[in-house]
């Protein structure tokens, strides 16, 4: 699970990063922002409208980064707290995740779908 201070960055409005590698190790990195993303246990719902070249990168290295922040929120020196969330994931575009995901945002074409494994405060 999150910690509660990492949730609570996701309340306030700011980018998120996400970061994938092709098979020869290249990195990508996307963004979205903090109020497209849902939390679902110990799983990031983000909507996709294209990330195109995350989704190409996933299914070959399903490993990704995803870096949350707020300045609105306490870190460790004052205000501004940072988290890197690191997971797998894979893109769905049909069942009742992306249903869910198509019915807050119309544009989505597919939702990634982030499983945690690790979450490292930053900030």
């Amino acid at each position: 699970m999150l910690p509660d201070k990492a949730i609570g960055i996701l309340k306030h409005e700011a980018p998120v990063a996400i970061a994938t590698a092709s098979t020869d190790g290249r990195p990508h990195v996307v963004g979205t922002w903090n109020s497209y993303v849902e939390l679902e246990g110990n799983t990031l719902l983000i909507p996709a409208g294209h990330f195109n070249r995350t989704e190409e990168n996933l299914a070959s290295n399903n490993k990704i980064e995803v870096m949350i922040a707020s300045k609105e929120v306490e870190g460790n020196y004052g205000l501004g707290a940072g988290f890197l969330i690191s997971g797998t994931a894979s893109f769905q575009n049909s069942g009742p995740l992306f249903d869910r995901m198509k019915s807050r945002f119309d544009w989505a074409r597919a939702v990634l779908v982030v499983n945690v494994d690790k979450c490292e405060q930053t900030l």
